[in-house]
């Protein structure tokens, strides 16, 4: 059961939802909470880990990634439906985030056929643990996972593989830093990224330093209201899975 906390968080992400293609403010979300702006902030981040400014981004541009894929609209237009007055900053955004341009991950389906890694210098930590699951939960799909720099799971990881299963994994090399583990796996279509087929974890911040081990576990869930979206394009994981079985690729289908 949500607390009070939980609860007023999600009155202000369905206020973000509902308003997408206005200018909404901090006031304005917190109003929605029932909060004072300092205190909405504070739990704001405390419950999904980002400030409100850059869940509302994060949402837009998700909100941008379905419409991509559910309508004719041109991005000139799907710009303004999720409020950036300029197509510009629009596309510059959302290259970043999701790792191609609006056109592109359009023609390719919502999905990427490959995902790169930073190229950050290598490291000498490891990073290693177990993904698990509920029992109840109905099997997810492949699992992406990856290290990244951010709570939301957007741009390049500095490490990332994908798992048949729940289970082991392993990072060599990670160079120094702050990192988020952040795994998600989804059944079904890209573009119905609905709570009952898309399962996440999220560990961190993991402070890595050189020559260290790390241990970490993370358990997948059903995707909730309170989880920052997937802005990085999925990898397609049917035409992954297929190479991966028959080595029809010459090159890995993702860069670990």
């Amino acid at each position: 059961m949500q607390d009070a906390a939980e609860r007023a968080v999600v009155r202000a992400i369905d206020k973000m939802r509902n308003n997408l293609s206005e200018q909404l403010t901090v006031d304005d979300m917190a109003r929605a909470a029932m909060f004072s702006k300092f205190h909405f902030t504070r739990i704001f981040q405390r419950v999904t880990g980002v400030s409100p400014g850059r869940f509302l981004s994060a949402i837009r541009l998700q909100e941008a990634k379905r419409l991509l894929m559910t309508t004719n609209l041109n991005v000139t237009d799907i710009s303004l439906r999720v409020g950036y007055n300029s197509v510009g900053t629009f596309s510059t955004r959302f290259t970043k985030s999701v790792g191609l341009p609006p056109t592109t991950y359009r023609r390719m389906g919502g999905y990427t056929g490959r995902i790169s890694t930073q190229q950050i210098s290598t490291g000498t930590a490891t990073v290693s643990g177990r993904i698990t699951m509920d029992s109840n939960d109905s099997p997810p799909g492949l699992i992406f996972m990856g290290l990244f720099q951010h709570r939301i799971p957007e741009g390049l990881p500095i490490r990332c593989a994908i798992l048949d299963t729940p289970g082991h994994f392993r990072f060599t090399n990670v160079p120094d830093g702050t990192w988020y583990l952040l795994c998600h796996a989804m059944s079904g279509e890209v573009f119905r990224l609905q709570p009952k087929n898309v399962m996440v974890a999220t560990v961190g911040p993991l402070v890595v330093r050189v020559r260290q081990r790390y241990e970490v576990d993370a358990q997948l869930k059903p995707v909730s209201k309170l989880d920052p979206p997937v802005l990085l394009a999925l990898l397609d994981a049917r035409k992954a899975a297929f190479e991966r079985q028959y080595g029809t690729s010459s090159t890995p289908a993702i860069a670990a």
